[in-house]
C-alpha cells in the first residue's frame, strides 16, 4: 500500500477531495493511505509562527525550516519528498509512474513568498511544478500530483485501459472521444467510429493522437522522435 503524506497550512483543502471519486475509492480499497498534517502543529511559540522576513530584504514572507523538518521527522518518512514550487522542474507522467510504484510519497505545500531553501537541501527534496504559473500555495499543485499518482495504482481505476489510453501514457496526447447521439446540432461522429471495424478505428485513433501531439505539443513530438 502506498502512503501519501501531505504537510500543509490548510489541511481542510484536502478533506473533501480525498474522500470522493477515485481518490476516495482507492483509500477504501486499501490501495493508498493519506496522512495530512498541519504545519502549525510543529511550531513552539504561542502564536504558532511558521514564517518570517527573508534575509537580505525583499517583499513577502518565507516559511521557516524548523516546522517542515519536525513534521517530516514525526511522519518517519523517507524519500521521495516533494516540495511543490513554481521554481521546480515540470511534474510529468513519468514522475507519477515513479511515485505510484513506491511505498511512500511526501508532499510539502509552500505558501506566502517562498520556503526556506534549507528544507530542500536538508531533506534532499525534489522541487516540482505543475505548470509555468504561480499559485497562492502548494495545495492545488499537491492535489494534482496526488491525483495523477493514485489513479495509476493497480485497482484504482475500474479498467486499466482507461489509464492506458490517456494523454501522456505513451508520450502522445489522446485522440478525441465521442458518444451518443451520433449527430448533434449538425456535428456528426466520425464515420469510422461507427463502422465496427476495430482495426480502422485503432488506426484512426493513432493518427489523431499523432496529429494532435504534433499540433499542440511539438515538444512532446520532438521527444518521441529522439
Amino acid at each position: 500500500m502506498l502512503t501519501i503524506n501531505v504537510v500543509t497550512l490548510f489541511p481542510e483543502v484536502f478533506d473533501a477531495s480525498l474522500r470522493v471519486s477515485i481518490l476516495g475509492r482507492a483509500a477504501e480499497r486499501g490501495l493508498v493511505r493519506y496522512r495530512v498534517v498541519q504545519l502549525r502543529e510543529y511550531t513552539h511559540d504561542r502564536h504558532k509562527t511558521v514564517d518570517d522576513s527573508p534575509y537580505g530584504g525583499g517583499a513577502g514572507m518565507v516559511l521557516k525550516p524548523e516546522p517542515f523538518f519536525e513534521a517530516v521527522e514525526d511522519l518517519r518518512t523517507g524519500p521521495p519528498i516533494v516540495l511543490l514550487s513554481a521554481r521546480g522542474r515540470p511534474f510529468t507522467h513519468r514522475d507519477a509512474v515513479r511515485f505510484s510504484v513506491g511505498q511512500q510519497l511526501t508532499l510539502l505545500c509552500g505558501h506566502y513568498k517562498d520556503v526556506d531553501q534549507r528544507v530542500v537541501d536538508g531533506m534532499g527534496a525534489e522541487e516540482l511544478a505543475v505548470g509555468d504559473f504561480v499559485l497562492s500555495g502548494g495545495e492545488p499543485a499537491a492535489l494534482c500530483v496526488l491525483d495523477a499518482v493514485v489513479r495509476l495504482l493497480p485497482g484504482a481505476l475500474g479498467d486499466h485501459d482507461s489509464a492506458a489510453t490517456d494523454s501522456h501514457y505513451d508520450g502522445l496526447l489522446s485522440p478525441p472521444s465521442y458518444t451518443r447521439p451520433p449527430s448533434y446540432r449538425g456535428m456528426d461522429v466520425p464515420a469510422v467510429l461507427l463502422s465496427g471495424d476495430h482495426e480502422q478505428i485503432a488506426r484512426w485513433r493513432q493518427a489523431e493522437a499523432e496529429r494532435l501531439t504534433r499540433e499542440r505539443r511539438p515538444d512532446l513530438w520532438t521527444k518521441r522522435d529522439d
